[in-house]
């Protein structure tokens, strides 16, 4: 579980390619420095597990399901990736819960006149969003703007450019996106509610009201 709030800038150092996925090795002297084999770290919102650990870097196996959801599947040596470590019970919840894993991905459309910062979402995703709840973009916690039918809005303050890949974003670019799980979980709920009753309403409408038919 993790917060969306970013703790460094890693660097890709190697991607080596696997039988049903790929293994990268990523800089990152801040996240590594009590890290150990086993432990989740978040790479661009994607919760990836420790495979090895040492000298400021870590490496980590990317399966072929993460690669075809995650914008993972265009890493290369040189690319710079948000990084953030697991969140540890009493730590501050500066951001919102999330989970390390991606639902899919956006493309960033540009800034607007008004300084807000929009992307193309698919409608799959985009119906769990709604204004001023929460969204991860590349692992960073956010508060969505305007939420239309295919797209949404952000508000980029200056830390959040500096310390983020955000900031380095470009027209066209694909980021990972995770939606509050929440919205996701009351909506199978709610679904399962509606059939319930709807399967109900079926059987009511098919009771004489309990008069014996005679002929």
């Amino acid at each position: 579980m993790f917060t969306g709030i970013v703790e460094e800038l890693g660097t890709i150092e190697a991607v080596e390619p696997l039988a049903d996925g790929s293994r990268l090795t990523i800089a990152g002297p801040v996240v590594t420095e009590d890290a150990k084999h086993g432990d989740s770290i978040a790479v661009n919102g994607v919760c990836l597990t420790v495979v090895t650990v040492g000298d400021g870097r870590f490496t980590v196996d990317v399966v072929a399901e993460t690669l075809r959801r995650s914008s993972m599947k265009g890493i290369a040596p040189g690319d710079r990736v948000n990084l953030e470590r697991a969140m540890a019970l009493g730590d501050r919840l500066g951001g919102h819960i999330v989970q390390g894993h991606v639902d899919g991905t956006a493309v960033l459309r540009g800034t607007d006149a008004d300084g807000l910062t929009r992307f193309d979402l698919p409608q799959r995703l985009s119906r769990y969003l709604v204004e001023k709840g929460s969204i991860t973009v590349d692992g960073v916690s956010l508060t969505v703007v305007d939420a239309g039918e295919t797209g949404f809005s952000i508000a980029l303050i200056p830390t959040t450019k500096e310390l983020t890949t955000l900031g380095r974003r470009e027209p066209g670019d694909e980021v990972n996106i995770e939606v509050d799980v929440l919205a996701k979980h009351l909506e199978r709920l709610a679904a399962a509610q509606l059939a319930h009753q709807d399967h109900g309403a079926q059987g009511r409408s098919g009771d004489n009201g309990g008069v014996r038919e005679t002929r």
